[in-house]
């Protein structure tokens, strides 16, 4: 059998670097703060109405199944993981331990059902906050 040679190289292309912007620093930190708010700045009003919406919709109806709002110095993994899906909810998340919104434990189905919410609003946060930096690099119209 002979040895064939490759015609194409090795080298794998690299992508072009982006550079930091102001609008590319400030609308993910904005938009994960006041949910929806990275895709107002940037003119995307529907886009962020209706973030700024769905999130504070999903956080509020946890809050009035009685969801649990997770603390940080917790020790079990899943309460740690829930504590980083809530703090993505921004401000949200830091009214709710100011004014002790959401109860410390999970006592029925329904509030099992609010604390998914509350967890849910904020991995929703985030993504907005990672769509509002893709609009604000070029990456996404």
């Amino acid at each position: 059998m002979a040895k064939t040679e490759s015609t194409t190289s090795d080298a794998q292309p690299t992508a072009a670097a982006v550079p930091l912007t102001g609008m590319a620093a400030m609308a993910p930190l904005i938009g994960w703060l006041i949910p929806g708010a990275g895709h107002l700045i940037q003119k995307r009003w529907i886009r962020g109405l209706l973030l700024m919406g769905s999130v504070a919709g999903m956080f509020a109806f946890g809050l009035a199944m009685q969801g649990k709002v997770y603390q940080s110095n917790t020790g079990d993994l899943l309460d740690i993981l829930g504590f980083i899906g809530d703090l993505g909810s921004g401000a949200f998340y830091f009214m709710a331990r100011i004014f002790e919104w959401g109860g410390t434990s999970i006592t029925s189905a329904v509030a099992d059902y609010g604390t998914k919410f509350i967890v849910v609003a904020g991995l929703l946060n985030i993504m907005a906050a990672v769509d509002a930096y893709h609009i604000a690099i070029g990456k996404k119209p």
